[in-house]
């Protein structure tokens, strides 16, 4: 796997419509104090109109942006990035810096954990990810026997 691709992970669907949603509810309490001010202040109702449009608009961009243009997971010749997950501990390293992969069930969530040389980890949770969580441990096996100069007989 000589100089493959960067793979990169996205949000599962399921995960990426609960953060819509609560961009939904927000966008509706917004209205709805927007919709207070402008009936106490006098001013004219368009300016709600306009409020919900720009809000709706925003939150289609952060439901297009989640689908399609957000990688949660990164895997390349180098090493790992992962980002939007609480928790993770260490954000990046290099396939050098791994000495150890183990899977997990932290609360029931299926997890593949990276314990690094310096002692410090990363967890990334298999469940929040638009993938297979079998290909993805493949995908990991080859690109840290890739990593750290080994190749298959």
């Amino acid at each position: 796997m000589p100089d493959a691709a960067p793979t990169r992970y996205r949000l599962a669907p399921s995960v990426a419509a609960r953060f819509v949603g609560l961009a939904l509810v927000l966008l509706a309490v917004l209205v709805l104090v927007g919709t207070a001010l402008v009936s106490f202040a006098g001013l004219p109702g368009d300016a709600v109109v306009v409020l919900a449009a720009a809000g709706l608009l925003g939150v289609l961009a952060l439901a297009w942006w989640l689908r399609a243009g957000l990688a949660v997971v990164r895997f390349d010749d180098a090493g790992y990035r992962v980002r939007m997950v609480r928790g993770a501990g260490t954000k990046q390293a290099a396939w050098t810096q791994v000495q150890e992969v183990s899977t997990a069930s932290p609360r029931g969530i299926r997890c593949v954990v990276l314990r690094l040389v310096d002692g410090s980890a990363t967890t990334i949770p298999v469940d929040v990810l638009a993938a297979d969580g079998d290909a993805l441990v493949r995908e990991l096996q080859v690109r840290l026997r890739h990593g750290e100069g080994l190749r298959p007989f």
